[in-house]
């Protein structure tokens, strides 16, 4: 083989190795590339979590986002709401101008989907609404959100929420509003009382409380800020469950060993009022 066909060989072998060299550099840059791609699409997507995440808090703090208490709430913070003397009159803790005295003060935090706080307004409604009309007792009742908390869901606070709506309008709606959510409870597990429209059409039940300012306020969550900062105050009393009932600041439900009727309601509340 001639000097000249050699070379000639040589170099062929040479470009070829610098062409597969610049193929293997350019698909390692191309390698290179996507990894880096990659990395930039998963940064990209984790701001874009990020920003919905953000968006979406500060979307939901929006309606509600400041604590507004329902008219004629009473107690620190305005958390309470008054049902019987206290909501018509406003005399916590004194006599009336006849010398009777002061009605004795129930105590009840409950959760609108909550089946055991059902349970004791079915029982008690009656003797409740009784022992208020005759003058003998006032309820305060202070709205709390476990089975939100517990199962999920937007219930307990949306309904809620509604029945501070309904203690914005005349005086008594809220008692009966309370009354008509309790009846028409949905199973635990079924959270209907997060739709407005259902919450909504069960106020029709509850003569003239349908009004704009009403439908408002429930579609506005214009006490979900109020009801959440009542909740709070709950999960920190050392309370743990609903319904926790208390006759003159001391429990008298839930004990198995001290269980509690109507007659003996009424019995503690005569009681209370001689003493």
């Amino acid at each position: 083989m001639s000097q000249r066909n050699r070379e000639g060989k040589r170099g062929a072998r040479e470009r070829l190795r610098e062409q597969r060299e610049r193929e293997r550099s350019r698909a390692k840059r191309k390698r290179t590339l996507g990894v880096l791609g990659a990395v930039v699409a998963v940064l990209a997507g984790a701001v874009g979590v990020g920003m919905v995440a953000s968006r979406t808090e500060d979307d939901s703090g929006k309606s509600g986002s400041s604590v507004v208490p329902p008219r004629g709430a009473i107690g620190k913070g305005h958390l309470v709401i008054p049902s019987g003397m206290a909501e018509k009159a406003g005399r916590a803790g004194q006599a009336d101008k006849a010398g009777k005295p002061a009605p004795v003060t129930l105590a009840v935090y409950e959760d609108f989907r909550c089946p055991g706080c059902k349970q004791f307004e079915d029982v008690f409604r009656k003797t409740v609404h009784e022992l208020q009309d005759e003058g003998r007792m006032k309820v305060e009742y202070h709205l709390v959100t476990i089975i939100d908390g517990n199962l999920g869901g937007t219930g307990s606070v949306r309904a809620a929420n509604a029945a501070a709506c309904a203690q914005d309008q005349d005086a008594g709606k809220f008692r009966a509003y309370h009354d008509v959510l309790y009846r028409h409870q949905p199973a635990e597990t079924r959270d209907s009382y997060a739709k407005n429209a259902r919450l909504i059409k069960l106020a029709d039940q509850v003569p003239g409380l349908v009004t704009t300012a009403f439908r408002k306020c429930v579609e506005e969550g214009r006490h979900d800020a109020w009801v959440r900062k009542s909740n709070d105050v709950f999960a920190h009393s050392g309370y743990a469950s609903t319904p926790t009932v208390l006759l003159g600041g001391k429990s008298v439900y839930g004990d198995p060993a001290k269980p509690l009727s109507p007659n003996k309601l009424k019995r503690m509340v005569l009681a209370a009022a001689r003493d």
